[in-house]
C-alpha cells in the first residue's frame, strides 16, 4: 500500500519529534481534510470527497491500525471542517451532496454511541469548489461557535453584522478583469461569523477574505486567521501573500475580483500581522494544551499545503494589535498539510496531509527536549487592546456610543482609529454627521468623514468633499495624506455621479501643485484621482512617476490609472507610456499577468485616437527585450563583481553617506522586484527582504547576492527529481493533484511550470544549488550595489506610509 511521507523526509524544529502513525488507504478511505476530537478522545476525521470516520486516538509510540478505522455510518461528509461541541458533532459540508452546502449537528438519538440523527442549522448556497465553507470552533467562553467561509459562497442572511452592511466596491476607476477569475462577484464575501450551538444569532463578525480555511484563539481570547494568496496575481500591485491576520470585530480585509483588491494602506481595511508568501492556507491551531515550550504553547501554527510547510508564528502585542516573526516548524516535499488538532489528554499536536485525492496520512508532533513544558498563564492584556475591545462593544447601533467613541478617532493606533470608525458607522448619521463636518483634528476630521461617505445619504458628498478642502496637507505625514486621499476616492466612488456633479476645483490644484510627494504609494493613489477628475496634467505627472520608479509594481499601478487618461499627452508623452507597455510584456508574473497588462493596453488604446495609434503603431507593436528591463533606459556590464571587492568598505561599515532612493533603484534595475517582495511589493517566489536587517550583516547579504549557493534556505529551496527513464527536473513543487506533482523551474517566471507523474518518479532530492541566479549586480556600479544593500538594510525608507501601519 503506498504511504505517507515518511518522517526520514520531513524537516522539523529541533527538540521535536514526529511519528507517522498512519497511512490511509486512498481507494477504501480517501483523503482526510479535516478532524476533530471527542468526548471520549477519539480522533473524527472527514474525506475530502466522502464519508466521515472515527478511531480512538493511538497512545504514544503506537501508530493506528487500519481495522481500528470506523466508517460512520451517516449520510454526511466531504466536510472541509470538523468539531466536537456541546455533546454534537458539527460538520461543515461543502458538497451539493448529502443534503448541500451546510453547518449540520450529528447526534446520538439513542444513547448506543451512534451518531444517527442529521440536522442543518444553516444553510449555504450550493455554489463554489474549494472556497466555500471550512473550518468551525468553538468560542473562547465555550458558549458559542465561529464559522469559516472563503470567497466564494455568498453571505447567508444573518441576524447581526459587525461590518457595517454598507459595503460596495469601492474603486475609483475600471478594475483590469485578467482571466476573469469571479467576474462579476462582488464582495465583501470571504468571512468568519459567529453564531449559537443550534445555529441561531448568526453574526457577521468580519469579511473580505480571500480563503481563509481555519482560525483559533489567543490566550488572550484574540482571533486569528490564515488568508490565501491569488497566485494567478503574482508580481502585480493587487497580489497579496498568504497572510495572517489579527481577525479583529468589524474588519474588512478588501477582497475584491480581477485587479480592485484594496491595498493594506487604505484606512478603510487593516493590515496582516505578518505577510508568509504564496501558498495554501489550510490547518491552523495555537499550541495551547499542547506539553511544549511555552514559546511553542503560544504559537500560532498555520499549515500551507502546497508547499508543505507548517509555520510556527510568534506573535507580541503590539499598540492595540500584535506583530509577528514566523519560522519553518516542519515541511517537507510533498507534504500537503489540511489539518491541525492539539489532543489535550496526551500533549500532542496531530497532523493531517491529504486533499484533491493525493496520498493522506496521520502524524503526531511531541516534544522530547529538556525544557518545561507546564502550561502558560495568560499574562495582564495591554491597555491599548483593552481599549480597542471596549470600543468594539459598541460594533451596534448603542446608546452612548458616538460620545465614547469620539475621541478615538484621531488615535495614533491604526486600530484603534479602525475600530472607533467602525463604531461610528453603527450609529444613525445624523447623531454625528455636524460632528464630522466641526472637527479640526485632521486625523479624526478625516475617519469621521470616510464614515461619512460610506455611510451617508446621496447629497452629504458635496460637503464631504468641501470639508476635506478645509484640511491642510501640507502639515499632514505621508500615511495621513494617503487617508484624506481615501476620503476624497470614497466620496467620489459613492457620491458622484452625472446628476450631482461634487467639487472637483480644491483636490485638483492641490494635487497639481503638489505631485510628486515622497511616497510613491501616495503619488499612485493621488494619479488616480486627477485622471477621474480629468485633470490635463496627470498625463505628464504619470509618465514622469513611471519612468522615475524601478518597481514593476508600481509601474503598473501608474499604468491602470494612466490608460484611463484621454487628455493632456502632449509633446511625446504617449509615446514614451506605449514603450513601458514593451517593457512591461516581458516582466513575468502569475498566469493572469499577461492578461491584465493587455487588459490596461486596451483601455490605454481605447483611450487614444485613431490618427496617433497610426502614428505611434511600431512602438504599440513593439516585442519586448529578451530579459525583463524595469528601466526605460538599458544598463551595461560593470563587472563580474566578488565578495572581497567590497571588503574596503564592509570592514568600517556601511554608515552615513549611502543613497537610499538610489538603493531602492537598484533594487529594480538588478530584477530583484522578479522574486523578492520588499515593503510590500515585488515577487513573491523568493523570500520576504523586507526583515533582513534583523538577520543579516552587510557582508551575509552580499554574499546571498553574489553566491546565493553559498548557503540555500531549505523553505526556498529546491529539488531534484530524477524520472524512472533518467530524464531530470529541477524546481520546487507549486501543487498536487492526485499523482500529479506541478512544479516551477523558473523562479523569475511564476509560469514556468512542469508537471510531474509521480508513479514515474525514481527519487526526489534536496538540491544544493539555489533558484538565485548568479550575476544579478553585474551591471551596477560599486556605489549601486553599496546602496542598495544599505536601502535593504535600513529596512527602505523610514517615511513609507508602510511604517505607520500601526
Amino acid at each position: 500500500m503506498p504511504e505517507a511521507t515518511p518522517v526520514d523526509k520531513i524537516n522539523l524544529v529541533e527538540g521535536f519529534k514526529a511519528e507517522l502513525i498512519y497511512s490511509v488507504p486512498k481507494i477504501e478511505q480517501g483523503s482526510w481534510v479535516a478532524m476533530t476530537i471527542d468526548n471520549k478522545s477519539r480522533m473524527i476525521v472527514s474525506d475530502q470527497y466522502g464519508a466521515l470516520y472515527r478511531f480512538p486516538t493511538p497512545a504514544l509510540g503506537e501508530t493506528l491500525k487500519d481495522s481500528a478505522v470506523e466508517k460512520i455510518e451517516i449520510d454526511s461528509g466531504s466536510a472541509q471542517g470538523l468539531l466536537w461541541a456541546f455533546d454534537a458533532l458539527y460538520v461543515v459540508q461543502n458538497t451539493a451532496d448529502m443534503g448541500g452546502r451546510g453547518i449540520y449537528r450529528l447526534t446520538d438519538s439513542n444513547g448506543d454511541d451512534k451518531l444517527d440523527k442529521k440536522e442543518l442549522i444553516t444553510k449555504f448556497e450550493d455554489i463554489g469548489g474549494e472556497h466555500g465553507p471550512h473550518a468551525i470552533v468553538k468560542s473562547p467562553d465555550g458558549k458559542s461557535l465561529y464559522v469559516v467561509v472563503g470567497n466564494q459562497t455568498p453571505m447567508p442572511s444573518f441576524d447581526k453584522t459587525r461590518v457595517p452592511s454598507v459595503w460596495g466596491e469601492d474603486n475609483l476607476l475600471k478594475r483590469p478583469i485578467g482571466k476573469g477569475f469571479m467576474k462579476g462577484t462582488f464582495g465583501p464575501r470571504g468571512f468568519i461569523a459567529k453564531l449559537d450551538p443550534d445555529g441561531s444569532n448568526f453574526e457577521i463578525i468580519n469579511t473580505g477574505y480571500r480563503n481563509q480555511y481555519d482560525v483559533d484563539f489567543n490566550e488572550f481570547g484574540d482571533m486569528f486567521t490564515y488568508d490565501a494568496d491569488m497566485e494567478w496575481d503574482m508580481n502585480l500591485p493587487w497580489y497579496r501573500p498568504t497572510r495572517i491576520n489579527h481577525a479583529v470585530s468589524g474588519a474588512e480585509w478588501g477582497w475584491r475580483n480581477g485587479g480592485a483588491k484594496w491595498p493594506e494602506r487604505w484606512p478603510d481595511t487593516l493590515p496582516a500581522t505578518v505577510d508568509i508568501g504564496p501558498g495554501s492556507p489550510t490547518g491552523v491551531s495555537f499550541g495551547l494544551g499542547a506539553k511544549f515550550p511555552a514559546k511553542y504553547q503560544r504559537a500560532f501554527f498555520a499549515a500551507d499545503w502546497s508547499y508543505g510547510k507548517l509555520y510556527a508564528v510568534h506573535m507580541e502585542p503590539s499598540g492595540a494589535s500584535y506583530k509577528a516573526t514566523f519560522e519553518e516548524f516542519m515541511s517537507a516535499q510533498p507534504l500537503p498539510l489540511t489539518d491541525l488538532e492539539v489532543n489535550p489528554t496526551d500533549g500532542a499536536l496531530y497532523i493531517a496531509i491529504g486533499g484533491r485525492r493525493v496520498q493522506s496520512g496521520l502524524y503526531r508532533v511531541t516534544y522530547t527536549g529538556g525544557e518545561s513544558t507546564d502550561a502558560i498563564v495568560a499574562g495582564e492584556l495591554p491597555e491599548l487592546h483593552k481599549l480597542r475591545r471596549e470600543i468594539e462593544t459598541y460594533h451596534e447601533q448603542k446608546k452612548g456610543a458616538v460620545e465614547f467613541v469620539w475621541p478615538h478617532l484621531g488615535h495614533e493606533d491604526r486600530f484603534i482609529r479602525y475600530a472607533a470608525r467602525t463604531a461610528l458607522e453603527h450609529q444613525p448619521v445624523g447623531s454625528w454627521r455636524n460632528l464630522a463636518f466641526s472637527e479640526e483634528n485632521p486625523v479624526a476630521k478625516t475617519q469621521a468623514l470616510i464614515a461619512l461617505a460610506r455611510t451617508g445619504w446621496e447629497s452629504v458628498g458635496i460637503e464631504v468633499i468641501g470639508s476635506l478642502d478645509t484640511i491642510d496637507k501640507t502639515k499632514l505625514t505621508d500615511a495621513q495624506l494617503i487617508d484624506v486621499l481615501r476620503a476624497y476616492a470614497l466620496t467620489y466612488t459613492r457620491h458622484d455621479s452625472e446628476q450631482l456633479r461634487l467639487p472637483r476645483q480644491g483636490v485638483t490644484k492641490f494635487l497639481e501643485a503638489n505631485m510628486p510627494f515622497a511616497s510613491m504609494p501616495a503619488n499612485i493613489d493621488a494619479l488616480e484621482i486627477l485622471v477621474y477628475l480629468d485633470s490635463p496634467k496627470a498625463a505628464s505627472l504619470g509618465v514622469n512617476l513611471l519612468a522615475d520608479t524601478t518597481s514593476p509594481t508600481e509601474q503598473i499601478a501608474l499604468a491602470k490609472s494612466l490608460a484611463h487618461q484621454s487628455e493632456g499627452w502632449e509633446g511625446d508623452l504617449r509615446a514614451k507610456f506605449f514603450k513601458w507597455f514593451t517593457l512591461a510584456k516581458g516582466y513575468k508574473g502569475g498566469p493572469s499577468f499577461d492578461l491584465f497588462i493587455a487588459d490596461i493596453k486596451k483601455n490605454a488604446l481605447a483611450n487614444t485616437p485613431a490618427a496617433e495609434q497610426e502614428a505611434l503603431k511600431e512602438i504599440i507593436e513593439a516585442e519586448p527585450p529578451s530579459e525583463p528591463m524595469f528601466t526605460f533606459e538599458p544598463r551595461s556590464f560593470q563587472k563580474n563583481w566578488t565578495v572581497e571587492d567590497f571588503d574596503d568598505v564592509l570592514a568600517v561599515g556601511l554608515e552615513g553617506g549611502r543613497d537610499f532612493d538610489n538603493g531602492r533603484k537598484m533594487f529594480g534595475a538588478a530584477t530583484c522586484y522578479a522574486c523578492h517582495r520588499f515593503n510590500q511589493e515585488g515577487g513573491a517566489l523568493g523570500p520576504d527582504l523586507t526583515s533582513v536587517a534583523g538577520k543579516f550583516s552587510p557582508r551575509d547579504l552580499l554574499v546571498s547576492i553574489v553566491d546565493p549557493s553559498e548557503q540555500v534556505s531549505d523553505q526556498y529551496g529546491q529539488m531534484v527529481f530524477t524520472m524512472k527513464d533518467k530524464s531530470v527536473v529541477t524546481g520546487r513543487i507549486m501543487n498536487l493533484a492526485g499523482d500529479s506533482v506541478r512544479v516551477n523551474t523558473n523562479m523569475m517566471d511564476p509560469n514556468a511550470i512542469t508537471s510531474i507523474d509521480r508513479k514515474r518518479l525514481e527519487s526526489m532530492e534536496q538540491s544544493p544549488i539555489s533558484m538565485m541566479p548568479m550575476g544579478l549586480i553585474n551591471t551596477l556600479s560599486k556605489d549601486d550595489t553599496l546602496d542598495l544593500l544599505a536601502y535593504l538594510l535600513s529596512r527602505g525608507n523610514p517615511k513609507d506610509p508602510m511604517f505607520e501601519q500601526h
